[in-house]
């Protein structure tokens, strides 16, 4: 049995679709709270709910108690945790929201792995850990000790947490850290929705840094194709492993941490031209300078991800774009020039 929490999200919901085509069972948290629109979550969960092996329950990872009635019901093999306080212009606003959400509901979950023997934890992290580093390609073997943001901060200490686990109760946990997911059934606070959502209905869009960032805009099916076949890979310990020169992205405990990205970086103003094209709609631009908290550039290295499960991300960012602003279109039914 596979728990994936956080499976209205948009990573969960799109990783919960991909399991159940594959015929596994599927047991789903989420708490569907109002960071964005619940209707969008109540969307992603209808359609999950269809699905005869798929189980949900609606609660909080903050709620130890519920998470545990979860797991003495379900014989849970897996844990996808996927389930977090996302965002980091928000963590400007919110910092308690990651604290109760990313620390305390990490914890509660790393518990529930170690009482009732979890075979397999995969865990979110972010790309955003990389905070202050400038050498690129990023690399799970550098050291990440400069966050930028408490998001970033939150989720270096969930590989923290997650390691000590791992060396004291032998958990094999995997974190995955993901560069800018986009794609069908996204978020609305991430920036390739702003834009299409503004420009289609005539309004401005904000581009930070003056268009001087470069993303490693990952495809949310690279993502999922790339979880889904880590799921059955434990992490295992590295035998080379020293105390002496410390390899950060593995350990003696049986941990590991992976890119995923689309080891491709996109200038910001190409990925809003891609989009432009698609809709046929040039869009008014404010240069604005880059904000609190962000990084002007991230690109992945995933030669790890790629030796251990063969799996390098096979979306452009043309056909990544194409898919999204169709779904895009369909959901909200709106009236644009789409190619």
């Amino acid at each position: 049995m596979i728990f994936v929490t956080g499976s209205a999200g948009f990573i969960g919901y799109t990783l919960v679709t991909h399991l159940l085509s594959k015929g596994l069972e599927v047991v789903g948290l989420d708490n569907l709270n109002d960071y964005y629109e619940v209707s969008l979550k109540e969307a992603r969960l209808k359609k999950l709910q269809q699905h005869p092996g798929f189980t949900f329950y609606q609660e909080d990872i903050q709620n130890a108690d519920s998470l545990e009635s979860i797991f003495e019901t379900h014989d849970v093999d897996v844990v996808v945790h996927l389930a977090a306080q996302a965002g980091v212009r928000y963590s400007l606003e919110n910092p308690q929201a990651y604290i109760d959400s990313n620390i305390v509901g990490f914890m509660n979950i790393l518990e529930k792995c170690r009482h009732h023997k979890v075979k397999h934890l995969i865990y979110a992290s972010s790309s955003s850990v990389y905070g202050a580093n400038t050498s690129l390609p990023f690399s799970v073997h550098d050291n990440v000790d400069h966050p930028l943001s408490l998001y970033a901060a939150t989720k270096k200490t969930n590989e923290l947490m997650a390691h000590t686990y791992s060396s004291l109760y032998q958990i094999p946990t995997t974190g995955l850290r993901f560069f800018t997911v986009y794609g069908p059934w996204g978020r609305p606070d991430m920036a390739l929705f702003k834009f299409t959502k503004n420009i289609i209905e005539g309004h401005p869009i904000d581009v930070y840094n003056n268009g001087e960032m470069m993303r490693d805009f990952t495809f949310v099916e690279d993502i999922v194709e790339a979880i889904s076949r880590l799921i059955d890979k434990p992490a295992k310990s590295n035998a080379d492993w020293s105390g002496m020169e410390p390899d950060p992205g593995t350990s003696y405990a049986p941990y590991k941490i992976y890119n995923i990205g689309n080891n491709n970086p996109v200038n910001l103003m190409d990925f809003i031209e891609a989009i432009e094209e698609k809709l046929g709609i040039e869009a008014k631009k404010n240069f604005m300078p880059i904000q609190a908290g962000d990084v002007p550039a991230t690109y992945a290295d995933v030669e790890d991800l790629y030796n251990e499960i063969g799996f390098r991300p096979q979306y452009s960012i043309k056909d990544g774009i194409g898919k999204f602003i169709d779904w895009y279109v369909d959901y909200y039914h709106k009236v644009s020039k789409v190619n």
